[in-house]
């Protein structure tokens, strides 16, 4: 009932036609409710003046949404770290960059402005290396490659991302340009299977990513038909290895620091559960 055409209600399969009046009512929408800290266990892997860097775990937000008012990262930070309160904005302060729900590891929180401007353009200029450990479906050939598809909003499910192909018309895709390169650091299969065998082989990746699209690994090795062990939104319907959350971890990051320009990088293992994951397979190759 928020549509009319021509002053009349209007059902959602109304065909329109040329001239008609349209209104649309949008409804108010409740301010957000104001940050507030949170004693929640924070691994923090490095720390200076001007920045945090956690190893944020599997099923923690990065900061509040509409279903997620709190239990947050931000909502942690905050309470350890309570300057940052503004730093970059008020809905989401200090955060530079973000990681899916369910991906664990590194991410880098700005506790000042001027460190934020400088972590972002960092990012902006594609000079931050980010690695990330994943175990995907079957055995991937190459195994060292370059992924290379434009991603965008899949047309059919905006909570989606998908890979646009390129218009053979106009030879541009309607997504943004995307790139991943992996290697394949193991082959592993499930105890007492045949080797090679597709429906039980998995491939242990170490993926870089040269540019930050939304879900950008988890689309990509879907795309690539060797979609991430667990993943409910890209993956297979139904998964081969019990795991409540999917494999993916951000496991390694090199910057430069805002206070002396060096570069630095920081590692986070695999956290129990994923590594409890590979303790049950079979190191194939």
């Amino acid at each position: 009932g928020l549509v009319a055409v021509d002053g009349q209600i209007a059902r959602a399969s109304a065909r329109l036609e040329q001239g008609q009046q349209i209104e649309l009512a949008i409804p108010e929408i409740a301010p957000p409710a104001d940050l507030a800290p949170e004693a929640l266990p924070l691994t923090i892997v490095y720390e200076d003046d001007d920045l945090l860097v956690v190893d944020k775990p599997a099923g923690m937000v990065v900061h509040p949404a509409p279903g997620h008012s709190g239990g947050t990262l931000v909502n942690a930070v905050l309470h350890h770290c309570p300057q940052i309160e503004g730093v970059g904005g008020e809905r989401r302060p200090g955060i530079v960059h973000r990681l899916d729900k369910e991906t664990s590891g590194l991410i880098v929180v700005a506790k000042n402005d001027h460190a934020h401007r400088f972590l972002q353009a960092q990012f902006k200029d594609r000079t931050v290396y980010k690695e990330y450990l994943a175990l995907v479906e079957g055995r991937l050939t190459p195994a060292r490659g370059r992924i290379t598809a434009p991603i965008g909003r899949h047309p059919d499910d905006r909570k989606r991302q998908a890979v646009l192909p390129v218009d053979p018309q106009t030879g541009v895709s309607a997504g943004r340009d995307a790139i991943t390169d992996y290697n394949v650091l193991g082959v592993y299969a499930a105890p007492g299977t045949s080797s090679g065998a597709p429906a039980t082989t998995f491939s242990l990746v170490s993926a870089e990513l040269h540019t930050g699209r939304t879900h950008q690994i988890r689309v990509h090795f879907a795309w690539y038909k060797h979609p991430i062990v667990g993943d409910t939104v890209y993956g297979l319907r139904k998964q081969r290895l019990k795991l409540d959350r999917h494999f993916l971890h951000a496991h390694r990051l090199r910057l430069r620091l805002p206070s002396t320009g060096e570069a630095r990088e920081f590692v986070a293992p695999l956290p129990a559960e994923l590594q409890a994951i590979l303790d049950q397979l079979e190191l194939r190759g």
